[in-house]
């Protein structure tokens, strides 16, 4: 399906003697690895950028056909070369100068790649600017190589939807077992990830958009304090809950990226000034740490409660407090609270971005209904659009239904929540089993999902960290952390200890 990134496309942008070059000692890079090299001048931006065209030529769109980056920034190489020039006179220009990074594909960039959402409405919705986040991470000295596939909307189109599937650009595969799925939305940035295609990449989250993908490709994910990260130029879903996040294959790239990501921007009526994420990345971060232990998230999996088991056994080893049965209470009392606010404000929301799209895609929610109706045989093969149509039902934002779900929905899971459970036993953060192992991919029947722990954080907007925490029958399985409002400071310094304690991580074979 990835008509733009054909193996002569990639030639075009580089040749075979000089991605050749790019071969060696260029796999599973970190940032903090990349820029040691460049200063030793054993690398270059131009070269990075040509080493994951390659790979992206080689193992994306021929081999296994992940099928996770489904457009590429034609001048991403011109960017290199003018970053390589900038760094022999100046040095860096930024934190991220020189890194690759691929964008979700509904995040506006001006880079000559469409905004789509994964649907053929959007195939020709080319941005006037930039996102907000994407023009942050051009200032850090990024390189917008690309975009990912997602799951369609977002996953907000049909409850038999399946995960990494869209219209447009087809099914991602999962790099550990390609039968598999990388769950969603933000499928191709985890599989993207985890398979080595760039150094970095953005996903965005509404509940468990960044957090299951990462899990489930065995990476990290942060979904951060709603407002910290713009909204801006994002196809959204819900703006009470919609947030970008960073995925990556270390906490230190993710915190890195995060950290470039944040900003205040003053047209994002939910702004908030972030703290300094790159402090907390210290050994010696858990210890005196009060873990509550969220045992109603889990128990739906034996094998990967036998590892999130093993995952207490090793936090309580760096010296946290464990406090077992910090439970939950109304998670399905939250639960349909939250869809009643996701099917009003996904509605809204649309429609006002729609608006200010050029003429040649659609303008409203209603008329993305009838495109699909009309185009059955591209957009609606295996499932139907139940959720585009419960939301169109839905009336506007003042509608006391609407006021009333979105009350209850923050109270129960933030003061009667994770704030409740924070004081009530003097927590510093929760931890739970992410979700569980990849389920196969099913278009008939759609996603098998068992259970998962986004849902309290994503809802109440505060932060949550998963983390590398084994594998189930070779499948990776997440450990999650979520904390109160701008509390990403001490999940950092539980993840980054977790992980350099444990080292769980490994590449996939392909």
């Amino acid at each position: 399906m990835q008509s733009f990134i054909s193996l002569i496309a990639v030639l075009i942008l580089c040749t075979l003697s000089a991605c050749s070059k790019t071969n060696i000692n260029h796999h599973e890079l970190t940032v903090t690895k990349a820029h040691s090299m460049m200063a030793s001048e054993q690398l270059t931006s131009e070269a990075l950028v040509n080493y994951y065209l390659e790979r992206i030529a080689k193992i994306d769109d021929q081999g296994p056909q992940l099928n996770a980056v489904v457009q590429l920034n034609k001048n991403a190489l011109k960017r290199a070369q003018a970053l390589d020039e900038i760094y022999k006179k100046s040095g860096k220009v930024g934190p991220l100068h020189g890194i690759p990074i691929l964008l979700k594909d509904n995040i506006d960039t001006i880079d000559g790649m469409a905004n789509t959402a994964g649907s053929w409405a959007l195939k020709n919705n080319y941005p006037k600017d930039d996102a907000f986040l994407v023009q942050q991470l051009k200032n850090a000295g990024a390189i917008i190589l690309g975009k990912t596939n997602l799951s369609e909307w977002a996953n907000f189109r049909s409850t038999s939807s399946s995960s990494g599937w869209s219209g447009l650009w087809g099914q991602s595969k999962n790099p550990y077992d390609i039968t598999t799925s990388p769950c969603g939305s933000s499928a191709g940035s985890g599989v993207a990830i985890a398979a080595d295609l760039a150094l970095l990449a953005v996903g965005t989250e509404t509940d468990g958009s960044v957090t299951c993908p990462s899990a489930i490709n065995g990476i990290v994910g942060i979904k951060p304090t709603l407002g910290t990260i713009s909204r801006d130029g994002i196809i959204p879903i819900a703006h009470s809950q919609d947030t970008a996040g960073p995925m990556a294959r270390t906490v230190t790239d993710a915190v890195m990226l995060l950290d470039a990501l944040t900003a205040v921007d003053i047209k994002d009526n939910a702004a908030l000034s972030a703290t300094n994420y790159i402090s907390h990345l210290k050994i010696g971060g858990i210890k005196g740490k009060r873990i509550g232990v969220a045992r109603n998230l889990m128990g739906y999996h034996g094998q990967l409660d036998a590892v999130f088991e093993q995952a207490i056994v090793d936090l309580k080893a760096q010296g946290a407090i464990i406090v077992d049965a910090t439970n939950f209470t109304n998670t399905d009392a939250w639960g349909d609270a939250e869809f009643e606010v996701l099917l009003y404000e996904f509605k809204q929301g649309l429609n006002a971005y729609l608006a200010d799209t050029d003429d040649n895609t659609p303008k409203s929610l209603a008329a993305l209904i009838a495109f699909n109706l009309a185009h059955p045989d591209k957009e609606m093969p295996y499932f139907k659009q139940e959720i585009f149509e419960m939301a169109q039902a839905k009336g506007k934002l003042t509608d006391q239904r609407y006021r009333s779900a979105l009350l209850l929905a923050k109270k129960l899971t933030q003061e009667e929540g994770i704030d409740a459970l924070l004081a009530e036993h003097q927590l510093d953060l929760i931890i739970a089993p992410t979700t569980g192992p990849a389920w196969k991919t099913d278009w008939i029947n759609g996603d098998h999902y068992l259970g998962a722990a986004s849902s309290a954080a994503a809802i109440s907007g505060y932060p949550h960290i998963t983390v590398p925490m084994g594998y189930v029958h070779g499948l990776p399985v997440g450990l999650s952390m979520f904390s109160g409002k701008l509390q990403e400071g001490k999940l950092i310094e539980v993840a980054y200890g977790y992980e350099q304690s444990t080292l769980h991580r490994r590449a996939p074979v392909l």
